[in-house]
């Protein structure tokens, strides 16, 4: 039997044995010779799902732009009369072309090609490419915009943002204050759009005037007041235009659409018919991308290569591009108007010593600083909306490639100023020395940029060591994650575009293509 002398003894023996196993003891290890601790195990790197999830929660996406928006279905009555409106020649002044002549739902609510050709084409109900006058050239100085989406922005519509919301509220599309067009002064409100319109109502109102564009030989030296007037008084059968049209029966669709018995000369006005192609335009809102399935969870939406371009896109690797400065929110445009350098050929807008010059927002402000400015577009729908740029000479790769390599991109699009590279042009017989100005007037550009990025090198063509052999290709992956597969589907589009049965007149636009088939 042990004695409590024993006893304790065998104890602290014990304790000094576990302390030792623990690697305890006085000076936490040091020369009383215990053992250190093991490491702790590595923290294993965040998975790339896990790193796009928090650049996602960093940058307040929710991938859904239409949150919070009231929009028009085309099934609605009023978006289903602007649907005929958009697609009829009658709104034209030499009743040859049509909305949809530039902006066709099957050619990505845009036209295919480079630069229009409105008024005048050879065979009027060809749209895209082969669409031309008799001289091959086009006659408007911008490239079509696309449509889709178009309910979407809040700022401005046109590539100079010359039809403006005064107050910008986020979510309205123009509804909430006044709009300023062409026919006001700057920043202030144009009386004959009225209140409570859309940009995209306000925007239908002017193609009309244009004689480029839908006017052609059509009244000319007439205000625009006129022209609205006259192409209301034709579709409606009363005035001036009575019996333009031999069959006619626009006044029964107007009834139908605001379930109205009221005279024609009260009912067919054009601020009615461009409140019904806004509401069309604003029906065609094509938003369901895997881009969007990803960012509300799905992450089998998209695959590892877009993953880490989203990545490249936001700047969240090094190196990062920070798209998003002007490519910015679920829309992905800043809406604001933006130096990007990008060539200027085609007829121009009247600028410059040659005329062929585009001044871009320069033209609406009369501000120096605002010279060759463009209005940012959003890049949903964007594989599905090309050719790109204000004058529509570039492909995607083009586009992207040139803020890192423009001098280089500019050469090998148009070596020695030849046209011959742009598809609208490939054909002409002329096509290497169409448009001669076309290397003076990029120059111009481009040297306007690269004065910007001395001012400010964060805006444009940024320096972080992108290299386009290695890292194009996830960006662009990325980039086609923003297409609604709707888009690029004839059979989904098929609601916004009318049968001929549907015809209320003899000049609805049934367009073919270049072959003869249907759009």
């Amino acid at each position: 039997m042990m004695n409590r002398r024993t006893l304790n003894s065998v104890t602290l023996a014990i304790l000094v044995g576990l302390l030792s196993a623990c690697g305890g003891g006085s000076g936490g290890g040091g020369s009383g010779g215990g053992t250190a601790p093991p490491p702790p195990p590595p923290v294993p790197p965040p998975t790339l799902d896990a790193q796009v999830r928090d650049m996602i929660a960093a940058k307040g996406l929710t991938g859904d732009p239409t949150t919070g928006r009231s929009l028009p279905s085309i099934n609605e009555p009023l978006a289903q009369l602007g649907k005929l409106l958009f697609f009829s020649k009658s709104l034209s002044g030499d009743m040859d072309t049509a909305c949809a002549s530039c902006h066709h739902p099957a050619l990505g609510g845009g036209d295919g090609l480079a630069l229009p050709v409105g008024t005048g084409a050879i065979d009027p109900d060809l749209v895209g490419p082969g669409r031309s006058r008799a001289d091959g050239l086009p006659n408007v100085g911008r490239h079509s915009q696309s449509v889709f989406n178009v309910g979407l922005y809040d700022s401005a519509l046109f590539w100079d943002a010359r039809v403006e919301s005064t107050g910008k509220e986020a979510g309205q599309n123009g509804t909430g204050s006044g709009i300023r067009t062409p026919e006001s002064p700057l920043h202030v409100a144009d009386s004959n759009v009225p209140p409570g319109s859309s940009l995209v109502a306000a925007q239908a109102r002017f193609p009309v005037t244009v004689p480029e564009e839908m006017l052609g030989s059509f009244m000319p030296g007439a205000t625009s007041e006129e022209i609205w007037q006259r192409l209301a008084e034709r579709i409606g059968d009363y005035g001036a235009g009575a019996g333009e049209l031999t069959n006619n029966n626009w006044l029964t669709e107007f009834r139908d659409a605001f379930a109205s018995s009221v005279p024609a000369e009260q009912l067919v006005t054009f601020d009615n018919i461009a409140l019904a192609i806004g509401e069309y335009q604003r029906s065609m809102i094509f938003v369901e991308t895997p881009w969007k399935a990803y960012v509300e969870g799905d992450n089998t939406a998209i695959s590892d290569l877009a993953k880490r371009g989203a990545l490249l896109f936001y700047g969240d690797l090094n190196p990062g591009l920070a798209c998003d400065q002007c490519h910015s929110g679920d829309f992905f445009t800043d809406e604001r108007q933006t130096i990007t350098g990008f060539p200027q050929t085609g007829p121009g807008k009247g600028d410059g010593p040659t005329g062929d010059q585009d001044f871009g927002r320069e033209q609406q402000t009369g501000d120096s600083v605002d010279r060759f400015k463009f209005r940012t577009p959003t890049l949903l729908n964007l594989t599905a909306t090309g050719p790109y740029s204000h004058t529509g000479t570039y492909t995607l790769g083009d586009a992207g490639l040139h803020y890192f390599l423009p001098e280089e991109t500019f050469r090998g699009r148009f070596p020695s100023g030849s046209l011959c590279n742009v598809p609208q042009f490939e054909t002409h017989p002329d096509c290497a020395t169409l448009f001669p100005n076309t290397i003076t007037n990029s120059s111009i550009t481009l040297d306007a940029v690269m004065q910007q990025r001395m001012i400010d090198p964060a805006l444009t063509f940024p320096d972080l060591g992108f290299s386009p052999e290695s890292d194009a290709e996830p960006v662009f992956e990325f980039i086609e994650t923003l297409t609604d597969p709707c888009t690029q589907d004839r059979a989904c589009l098929a609601p916004w575009i009318p049968e001929p049965s549907e015809a209320p007149d003899d000049n609805q636009l049934n367009a073919v293509n270049e072959n003869g088939d249907p759009l």
